[in-house]
């Protein structure tokens, strides 16, 4: 439930083509509603421009159908992340309008149209390897689903720098960047030397023994001596769209 379905309900009960009772049926579980196992935030994205996503991760996958099923009869997204293609398959039989991105473990659908009056711009989304694509996947169908304009720019890690270098008018032209990378975490400092732009770092868990499962990638950020960059927790992807759409918002 988001600020145009608000709008929308309120237009047809000035124009008289529904009534009173009709549109407190509707907002009859506003601004929240709950259900066996939670109680659903649909008032989020009028507060916060951002709706509630369901982590999926230590989900049932009839937690799952049951928190979709309520959000599906609300206008706006749906997403749930962390979801593994055996619970996929369990909840795309009883929600079916849903869509699966396997890559990025991401369910969804219904993403919120774009509006380039409400946009500064393109978020590009870079990777280093394609280990970093998962983590990048969810990023990138993050803004979608939030209604931002993306583009991708992936497998083009500082072992092979003239693979990032051929994309920087990719680079120049983006408003946000989001930068993944495992390993020693390096590329988000190369991006951020490159571009005017807010660069946001997500450090992956890819990597060797040192690598501390992401640990020396998250460090490698924090320590840029680029500056302008944001890092987010390791492998947090979807935290990273939400961040880089904040940015990209283009605010009354």
């Amino acid at each position: 439930m988001n600020q145009t379905f608000i709008q929308n309900l309120l237009h047809q009960v000035q124009n008289g083509t529904l009534p009173i009772d009709a549109a407190m049926e509707k907002l009859a579980h506003f601004p929240s509603e709950e259900t066996l196992s939670a109680c659903i935030d649909h008032q989020r994205t009028m507060r916060t421009g951002i709706p509630e996503v369901i982590f999926g991760e230590a989900k049932s996958a009839e937690q799952i159908i049951e928190i979709g099923q309520a959000m599906l009869q609300k206008q706006g997204p749906v997403m749930a992340t962390r979801i593994a293609p055996e619970k996929a398959e369990h909840v795309l039989k009883a929600l079916p309008e849903l869509r699966y991105d396997k890559t990025a473990r991401v369910l969804f659908c219904r993403p919120q149209p774009t509006d380039p009056a409400a946009v500064r711009g393109t978020i590009v989304v870079v990777c280093a390897g394609t280990s970093d694509i998962p983590v990048a996947e969810e990023a990138r169908i993050t803004v979608q689903i939030l209604g931002h304009p993306v583009q991708s720019v992936y497998d083009a890690g500082v072992a092979g720098l003239h693979r990032l270098l051929s994309k920087q008018s990719v680079l120049n032209d983006a408003s946000v960047i989001i930068v993944a990378a495992g390993m020693e975490g390096a590329l988000p400092s190369v991006v951020g030397g490159l571009v005017r732009c807010p660069v946001i770092g997500v450090p992956t868990s890819v990597g060797y023994g040192t690598g501390q499962g992401g640990f020396a990638a998250l460090l490698g950020i924090l320590n840029s001596c680029a500056p302008g960059i944001a890092a987010v927790n390791i492998d947090n992807g979807f935290g990273a769209g939400c961040m880089a759409v904040a940015i990209n918002r283009n605010n009354p």
